[in-house]
């Protein structure tokens, strides 16, 4: 059976490095051609075959709700980062496509933004950094 203090202790760590580490690297997106949350669509999008991923998959990869979803791609949309269409192979699926713009913003901030994460995981070693994924995966994918 599990500790339940050491397994609360364990969650709070987790919870608030996670806190910390996002707040620090908000920060990344300052002064940028697009948003923290408008990164996290186009980082689903461009890496999907021609640049294009369904909605659904967008929103699965995303920490905030469907319909919050929907209306900041809306958003993409207007703003000339993505293109959306009807999903041929689902009647209510959407396809959505980074556009050049989106590409190339998202390529800009991704850079410096790698740079942070890298340099935000230093205090691990290459043991410690595979371990924490290793963790990581099996919470998921409990």
């Amino acid at each position: 059976m599990t500790d339940r203090k050491l397994a609360l202790d364990a969650w709070e760590g987790l919870f608030r490095a996670q806190h910390e580490l996002l707040n620090a690297m908000s920060a990344d997106f300052e002064g940028t051609p697009i948003t923290q949350a408008e990164y996290d669509v186009l980082l689903t999008v461009t890496r999907s075959p021609q640049m294009t991923a369904r909605l659904r998959d967008v929103t699965a990869n995303m920490l905030i709700s469907q319909p919050s979803v929907s209306r900041l791609v809306d958003r993409m949309v207007s703003r000339g980062l993505l293109t959306k269409c009807p999903d041929p192979d689902d009647g209510r699926g959407s396809l959505l496509t980074a556009t050049d713009a989106g590409a190339r913003g998202f390529r800009e901030v991704a850079m410096a933004h790698s740079r942070s994460i890298v340099d935000r995981m230093s205090p691990l070693n290459e043991d410690e950094l595979r371990t924490l994924r290793t963790l990581t995966d099996k919470l998921r994918h409990r």
